[in-house]
């Protein structure tokens, strides 16, 4: 047996690759890049320099300190790599590759990529199971590579200047060695006031481009091309995977489990996420009854009792005997830490669901981990999400739009809402009766939802309006897999929030961003590869039975979740928005960025527009979820352009 101790890599990369025949990158340019970083990797920092290449690397060293620090290379030195992530199956490769004659000088995950690369090229990627954005240079090819991961939870992003390729982890370490100021693309944040995210490859920076989920950049002999090396894919209708539903659910089961065990994989201690929903509380039942690991479980509660789920991460801490830290979120605590988010989701946001999720990573240091395990991804991944339901019962309605009995079935996934029921039925009519006549177009299950926040775009500036071309929807159209119209609207549905909502912003908004803003590293064991490949081809109908959510998974967790949170409507996470800004003391930095001078200056917004929406918050009357989301997201814009656009170089500086 090899005796291997578990090098964990939390970090960030940067670097530069030059077309031309030398670099024109000096070493304190880099170092600005990865200063820029620091906090992603805290404890040292790694720096390989040729006349094409020049790589960076911030570590967060938890062991292997003495060997482990990146660059990493290959036995003769002719491959190198800096790399930030995890390769959870790094144990059964490192053997493979021994048995393969390569020598390793490391006990590191990362030693692996350079191994792999030599003995299978650019199809090394489809070995490995993890979460990752890595660089390699081929100095004997002059070959250069950027690789991602199948979903995008480890970012990684890139820009052409002045004959180089810049890349890094955060789009501020490029800021710091471009020479011009910043701006924005007014393409990427309509699609942003859609969508809630750009869609890949577009970021919102002008010319700066992201490396989508599953994709490979190669850059050799001048040219640079980009392919797909892996996506969701869906069975066509009546080619699901055969089985009994016991079958399928022990299948499940057993995938889950090897997925959380080999992300328990560490010599440091490893924490677990808890929110009392199904998810969380399925995954620290695994963890409990599956391994040997001690349970650390960290919990966001809210003051405000609408957005708190105490009551539910008690039942599970006692029946799985955690040991639990839960942090309270105050309206005050997402006010005073809004502007830091920004700074570290590096785009505007419609919602402030990210600054707890900052704040509780905190907590997470502060009690010493490094590493949490979360249930992310078990809604795309199984069907979890109300949005399925709505397209499910959308597309029974539009059989027959006229009918005055469909719209009150939409009524049955909504039991909390509190309007009397005209209202309620005029409510349901105008939001989910968009476009239903349209039951085949691909996006059918998402327009209502994306057509709410596109009236955010009513508060644009009429001069940056003329900017805009307003094809948000056929730009993501031709970057989704030219297979969608043939699967199932179900599958479809889930394709669409998987390359959307879930890529764009929950995985990097609201997840590795709030996370590596306290050098925490977060691990999805719903977003294994196997898990996903495994339930794309399960018939709908086992995914969503009637409109009972997550069916599958509720089945294979039955016997070690409590049945009351099995059975619990689902609560989608959500925070304060607009109520955080004004239940207290405002702050100054909201009168100052929602000021006409600086609204007029900036340029986006109808300074107008956005005073009436501030007189009517302060007069305390009624705000929806479309006043929330244009509020929080021109609010974001302005934190945005201050700090990216207008400050920039002050913020080198310090």
């Amino acid at each position: 047996m090899l005796n291997i101790k578990w090098g964990v890599v939390l970090c960030g990369i940067a670097g530069v690759f030059g077309f031309q025949e030398k670099l024109r990158l000096d070493r304190s340019s880099l170092q600005n890049m990865i200063e820029m970083l620091n906090h992603r990797g805290p404890d040292g920092q790694g720096i390989y320099i040729d006349e094409k290449v020049a790589l960076a690397h911030a570590r967060l060293s938890i062991i292997d300190i003495e060997g482990g620090s990146q660059p990493i290379h290959n036995e003769n030195q002719t491959v190198w790599t800096v790399f930030n992530g995890e390769i959870f199956n790094y144990i059964e490769l490192r053997k493979d590759l021994i048995a393969h004659g390569h020598h390793f000088y490391t006990h590191t995950d990362t030693e692996v990529i350079v191994h792999l690369y030599e003995e299978y090229g650019k199809e090394f990627v489809s070995k490995l199971n993890g979460q990752f954005a890595i660089a390699i240079w081929d100095i004997t090819c002059q070959k250069f590579m950027l690789v991602r991961d199948r979903v995008g939870i480890v970012p990684l992003f890139y820009t052409s200047e002045n004959g180089q390729l810049l890349f890094a982890s955060e789009v501020k370490a490029m800021l710091a060695a471009l020479p011009d100021t910043p701006s924005i693309n007014p393409a990427a944040f309509e699609q942003l006031m859609t969508f809630w995210a750009p869609v890949s490859p577009g970021t919102m920076f002008k010319d700066i481009f992201e490396l989508s989920p599953g994709q490979m950049l190669v850059a050799q002999r001048g040219n640079i091309s980009t392919h797909r090396y892996w996506d969701w894919s869906f069975p066509l209708q009546n080619e699901y995977r055969r089985g009994s539903e016991s079958q399928l659910r022990d299948e499940l089961l057993h995938l889950l489990i090897d997925a959380t065990k080999i992300r328990l994989r560490a010599d440091v201690p490893v924490g677990a996420y808890l929110s009392g929903g199904l998810d969380s509380s399925s995954l620290v039942s695994l963890i409990h009854h599956f391994s040997d690991a001690p349970l650390r479980t960290f919990s966001l509660a809210f003051a405000s009792k609408s957005f708190d789920e105490r009551e539910h991460q008690k039942q599970m801490i006692e029946k799985i005997n955690a040991d639990n830290s839960h942090l309270l979120c105050r309206d005050q605590d997402i006010a005073e830490h809004f502007e830091e988010t920004i700074w570290h989701t590096e785009s505007p946001i419609l919602r402030t669901a990210p600054v707890p999720m900052k704040l509780l990573s905190s907590l997470v240091r502060a009690k010493g981990y490094k590493v949490v395990l979360t249930g992310e991804g078990a809604d795309e991944v199984l069907g979890g999400y109300d949005i399925f339901k709505e397209s499910k019962l959308r597309q029974f309605w539009a059989k027959q739009p006229v009918s005055v009995v469909r719209p009150t079935l939409l009524k049955r996934l909504y039991p909390y809402l509190d309007v009397s029921p005209g209202r309620a039925q005029m409510y349901l009519q105008n939001f989910f009766g968009v476009s239903l006549n349209e039951p085949d177009t691909p996006f059918f299950s998402h327009l209502p939802r994306w057509s709410t926040t596109a009236k955010c775009k009513n508060f644009f500036s009429a001069p940056f309006k003329e900017l805009l071309q307003n094809n948000a929807e056929n730009v993501l159209a031709d970057h989704l897999s030219p297979n969608l119209k043939g699967w199932h609207h179900f599958n479809r549905a889930q394709y669409v929030e998987a390359k959307t909502l879930m890529a764009g912003y929950l995985l990097c908004s609201q997840g590795d961003r709030m996370l590596m803003a306290n050098s925490v590293e977060g691990r999805f064991p719903f977003l294994d590869h196997r898990v996903i490949e495994f339930a794309n081809q399960l018939a709908p109908n086992i995914k969503m039975k009637v409109l009972n959510e997550k069916y599958l998974l509720k089945k294979a967790m039955a016997k070690y979740v409590p049945k009351s949170i099995v059975q619990r409507h689902k609560q989608p996470y959500r925070a304060p928005d607009i109520d955080a800004f004004f239940s207290g003391k405002t702050p100054d930095f909201v009168h100052e960025l929602l000021s006409k001078e600086r609204l007029d200056r900036y340029g986006y917004f109808d300074s107008k527009k956005v005073g009436l929406l501030l007189a009517k918050i302060k007069a305390g009357h009624a705000i929806g979820f479309k006043d929330n989301m244009a509020f929080i997201g021109m609010l974001s814009t302005q934190v945005w352009h201050s700090k990216f656009i207008e400050n920039f170089s002050e913020s080198l500086a310090k």
